[in-house]
């Protein structure tokens, strides 16, 4: 009998190995810019932020604790920034700016995502309790960036600002800025893969207008619009370790030829 490969779609372990492989050619054209590496290749990491966009609203529905998953990615966010910060004062690579911290931005997209949760517990039992946890999870990332704005000021010691930079969730420093908002949005459709897809198309095309790269996000509906549903692999902690490794890899390296 002759045996028939079938495409069964994309797992979620298949679209988090997508987007690390598309993230590190991004960041390997980041980080080695300096040597002439073209810029073409950074076209590989605009849908990257989209593709863990959806893959966390997966996370965030299908974890058995949403406290414990937005606890984890509070850690991961304040160690990332406080690893950016460390290769930032030692290596001193001044060609590239480093101020790479997903976890930020997806730990900003858990607060929205916990707040439609508070709204709709409060539109089932009215109890203020939902109402004003979902407006303080609403608010926070911009009540953050209300203070990282003013701590900016020269008054302010510079250490201070990245004491505050590193544990607080502010909109204003998320890797994506702005287009973190996809997430809550995202999670609004999450059982209605064609609004996504169109959600993601409609931001693109927000940037396309603008004249920024960022419209390729939109291929990142290709390997959405084939998510099968299934978990896939196990590996979870692989990615939370992967990222920061890589990012200080090649960061080094990049400083080391330099």
């Amino acid at each position: 009998m002759q045996s028939k490969l079938e495409f069964n779609g994309f797992s979620t372990f298949s679209l988090k190995i997508i987007g690390i492989i598309l993230m590190f050619i991004d960041h390997f054209h980041e980080m080695f810019s300096p040597f002439g590496v073209p810029g073409w290749l950074d076209w590989f990491g605009r849908p990257v932020a989209t593709i863990f966009f959806f893959v966390s609203v997966i996370g965030f529905s299908h974890t058995h604790s949403k406290r414990t998953y937005m606890i984890r990615m509070y850690l991961c966010m304040v160690m990332m920034e406080l690893l950016v910060l460390f290769l930032g004062r030692t290596i001193h690579y001044d060609k590239i700016g480093l101020m790479n911290n997903i976890f930020r931005d997806l730990f900003i997209g858990t607060l929205f995502m916990a707040a439609i949760d508070e709204f709709k517990s409060f539109h089932l039992n009215k109890k203020a309790k939902h109402l004003l946890l979902g407006l303080l999870f609403c608010l926070l990332p911009f009540v953050f960036s209300g203070v990282i704005f003013l701590a900016l000021g020269d008054s302010v010691s510079p250490i201070f600002t990245s004491i505050i930079s590193s544990f607080a969730p502010a909109i204003l420093l998320a890797e994506n800025n702005i287009m973190v908002l996809l997430i809550p949005f995202l999670y609004l459709a999450k059982n209605n893969r064609k609004i996504q897809c169109l959600l993601i198309a409609l931001t693109a095309l927000f940037f396309a207008f603008s004249g920024n790269t960022q419209w390729m996000m939109i291929f990142s509906i290709i390997p959405i619009w084939f998510y099968n549903g299934k978990k896939g692999p196990g590996m979870k902690y692989f990615f939370y370790i992967f990222y920061p490794a890589h990012i200080a890899g090649l960061y080094i390296l990049a400083a080391l030829l330099y």
